[in-house]
């Protein structure tokens, strides 16, 4: 169960792409990140640069793969391992329509032994971590025991690392933005999971938006996972790297932390990547602060386009007060 991170960014679909993890990455060295979740027939049959290249800045990073097909997983397993990833992380908590369509995501979470022949194929094929992300449970069979139960089987393969959104999913009824939010979080469904899989690493996932949340969770699982969260308020993870992971090192400003990126912008802008594809995830770098509005107004209104480029970035960084 050897794992040094304790706290990681979760798959977001239109979120976590290559761009926002490299700004993460000038936030916070330690923390785990994930890609979106990447389908199974996308790898087997698209353009796999596309999906999956990565700065190697971005270390470490888990790829987050969507099937249920154990010998496609197998494969795809083994071009992001041979692809440089650090994990594969396998999605059962997607309750979308689209993705039940192609019988994976949360409505797996009815089959557990389906996903621990997909674990176990994927297990075989790479000599790197394989995880889970999962739901406390789908619609009615959503007791603890049915957790239990799910859990136990999936790690009889020799999974131990387990990612616990503390929400069930409604897999009829509910948008997935609904999912994120509407069931209600149990916590201590996850706090008792690692009680009772003591040599699991359990990660708890749902709800999280403060340091203090962070270090109370830590005190009942091994890990904590951030969403939306990490998404709407990057900043939140400033300070991690001293405060959770201990090291002897000073937070990055707002400003230090948008300069930083500058280079990746003018690198990204020469090899055909539009400012906007970036800047997008830079929006919410000085959420609270005196001069957001600003920011986000300028980089909005003129961040678009091929022709624009990282002075866009200067400029709008002039209209907020250097102290952030």
């Amino acid at each position: 169960m050897e794992c040094s991170h304790l706290l990681s960014v979760a798959p977001m679909m239109d979120r976590t792409d290559r761009h926002f993890r490299y700004l993460m990455r000038q936030i916070t060295r330690r923390t785990l990140l994930h890609t979106e979740m990447v389908t199974t027939g996308a790898i087997i049959h698209g353009d796999r640069p596309k999906l999956l290249d990565f700065d190697p800045e971005e270390h470490p990073i888990s790829l987050q793969l969507g099937g249920d097909n154990p010998a496609d997983l197998a494969t795809c397993a083994k071009v992001g391992e041979d692809w440089g990833y650090d994990e594969i992380n396998l999605n059962v908590g997607c309750p979308s329509p689209r993705v039940q369509q192609g019988n994976f995501g949360a409505c797996l979470m009815t089959q557990p032994e389906v996903v621990a022949n997909c674990i176990a194929a994927m297990q075989n094929a790479v000599n790197i971590p394989v995880t889970v992300k999962h739901r406390i449970g789908v619609d009615e069979q959503d007791s603890y025991e049915d957790l239990c139960r799910f859990v136990e089987i999936v790690s009889q393969t020799g999974c131990d690392r387990f990612s616990v959104h503390a929400r069930k999913a409604w897999l009829q009824g509910l948008s997935p933005k609904e999912n994120r939010t509407v069931p209600p979080l149990r916590y201590e469904d996850v706090y008792r999971l690692k009680q009772e899989f003591p040599n699991l690493w359990i990660e708890i996932n749902g709800g999280i938006t403060e340091l203090a949340q962070i270090k109370n969770h830590l005190e009942q699982v091994n890990a904590v996972m951030i969403g939306r969260a990490a998404y709407d308020n990057p900043y939140l993870f400033a300070t991690v790297d001293r405060d959770i992971y201990g090291e002897a090192t000073e937070p990055k400003t707002r400003h230090e932390i948008v300069e930083s990126m500058l280079p990746y912008i003018e690198r990204s802008h020469a090899n055909g990547v539009k400012l906007h594809s970036i800047s997008r995830h830079m929006l919410s770098i000085f959420l609270g602060k005196p001069g957001t509005k600003a920011w986000k107004r300028y980089i909005t209104e003129e961040g678009r386009g091929f022709e624009v480029s990282r002075e866009v970035i200067e400029q709008a960084l002039a209209l907020v007060p250097q102290y952030f």
